[in-house]
């Protein structure tokens, strides 16, 4: 993604680097990902409810709730920021860990700096959060619900993985804008449009340049997804029985 590069290269580049290079920048992922879950669904919820209830066009009120909790995980920008600095090749004898990273960005810009890249993070997150959703619901409308345990959890797993990969493939330009604006440390901040036209140009003017990588993507994102959404049901299902 960063460096537009076949996996046979980016494979040859991390096996040149060691195991432990493959698993630097670790720790922002982990710190934000429980919090931007968390943030999705329960923001989804508060919002959703009182727009069903007031009468609200279901995919409208669907929508609304999404773009809102998207919108809303934008503040763990700064987490994905750190992570592309310390994953980034140039940085390896730069940046030691996450709180050197955080405390040398603060030292240069404060907190803007903690923010590169925050357009299309907007534009992945709330969009994509809606679609996830709506399909999601869809989803679950169409398909039986079976009675059994495990044949509940293999559906609820095929509607996350499925719709969860889709979505991630959907957006995945802007991962690769966020990636390419965050990739740097200091000067001037960089507008969408133009680190848009950057990428597209340095790989060979084709729009195929903003997808390298988006195979291994949707792989990871169908089996996170998946669990995601498992866990989500089963929780939700545990919690509202036990309040009942």
């Amino acid at each position: 993604m960063v460096h537009n590069v076949s996996i046979v290269t980016a494979v040859q580049q991390l096996s040149s680097e060691g195991i432990l290079r493959l698993y630097r920048g670790v720790l922002p992922p982990l710190c934000q990902k429980s919090l931007s879950i968390s943030i999705m669904f329960g923001v989804y919820d508060k919002c959703h409810r009182p727009l069903a209830e007031h009468g609200v066009q279901p995919v409208l009120a669907k929508a609304t709730a999404g773009i809102a909790a998207g919108t809303l995980e934008a503040t763990l920008v700064p987490f994905e920021r750190v992570q592309t600095l310390l994953q980034h090749e140039r940085y390896h004898k730069v940046l030691e860990n996450m709180k050197h990273t955080m405390y040398l960005l603060w030292e240069r810009q404060g907190l803007r700096e903690y923010y590169r890249g925050l357009t299309p993070v907007l534009l992945r997150n709330g969009p994509s959060n809606a679609c996830f959703f709506i399909l999601r619901d869809e989803a679950k409308s169409r398909l039986p619900d079976p009675d059994n345990i495990v044949g509940r959890t293999l559906n609820q797993f095929v509607i996350g993985a499925f719709i969860g990969a889709l979505c991630s493939t959907m957006f995945y330009p802007c991962n690769v804008v966020k990636v390419h604006m965050q990739s740097r440390i200091g000067g001037p901040f960089q507008s969408f449009p133009s680190a848009v036209l950057e990428i597209y140009h340095d790989r060979g003017s084709s729009v195929r340049g903003f997808f390298r990588g988006v195979h291994l993507n949707y792989t990871r994102s169908c089996i996170s997804w998946g669990v995601i959404n498992v866990a989500y049901e089963g929780l939700k299902r545990v919690l509202e029985r036990h309040i009942a």
